[in-house]
């Protein structure tokens, strides 16, 4: 199953805050990339072209976001239409609000693993019993994920697909990054708790490609979304 990852900024600001000397979005690009997350589509306003620059060399789409009217909920949708136009086998995408800035690639690759066993659920990383981000959506939901009134906020979004009839799992995956911002200091992150690699024994390189872009790698810019 393809799964996409999009990453949603509501300001500029919020795309280009510092994570550990990256900007967020790039950091989070990476990691998306590197937990085999695919398409990668960014959301985020980007009116004097800093957020392209801060991408470029990337396998990312970037798009411009959906009117403010439709609220979080608008730029879910945006996003995960995006990602259909990119890739038409995507399944289901990881909804991910930029300021989850520290989640680690791990945590990626095991919420795609539960998607294959649990293909119509909602699935959220947890961590100490708090749910987290990013959430993997199936786009079997996405006609309730439209439904969605604008003014919900992204916690009762998740909220109001499971009273409509979706399965919202819970993973405990140890992952501090999962709940807590970029206002908390990479170096102050509690601990990670979680399973050395995921459940399947694929053994994957975690941080594999963050912050391994090679010195001639292009500078092309992210594809720009219709």
């Amino acid at each position: 199953m393809t799964v996409a990852a999009v990453i949603l900024a509501a300001s500029p600001a919020s795309a280009l805050a510092d994570a550990d000397g990256m900007p967020r979005v790039r950091r989070l690009v990476d990691v998306a990339w590197s937990g085999g997350a695919l398409p990668v589509v960014v959301v985020a306003p980007d009116p004097d072209g800093a957020v392209a620059t801060a991408l470029a060399g990337t396998e990312v789409t970037l798009a411009t976001p959906a009117p403010v009217e439709g609220g979080p909920v608008g730029q879910m949708v945006r996003g995960i239409e995006v990602a259909i136009d990119e890739v038409h086998e995507t399944s289901a995408a990881l909804v991910w609000p930029a300021r989850l800035c520290w989640v680690g690639p791990e945590t990626v690759t095991s919420l795609l693993e539960a998607h294959g066993a649990q293909p119509d659920a909602v699935l959220r990383p947890s961590y100490r019993a708090e749910a987290g981000w990013p959430a993997l959506v199936p786009f079997v939901r996405l006609a309730s994920l439209r439904a969605i009134d604008a003014g919900r906020d992204p916690d009762d979004v998740m909220g109001d697909l499971g009273r409509d009839g979706a399965e919202v799992v819970l993973l405990d995956l140890g992952d501090p990054g999962a709940v807590l911002d970029g206002d908390t200091p990479r170096g102050e992150l509690p601990a990670y708790e979680g399973p050395p690699e995921p459940a399947s024994q694929h053994h994957h390189e975690w941080g594999e490609g963050i912050d391994e872009r090679p010195e001639d790698a292009p500078l092309g810019g992210p594809r720009i979304a219709r």
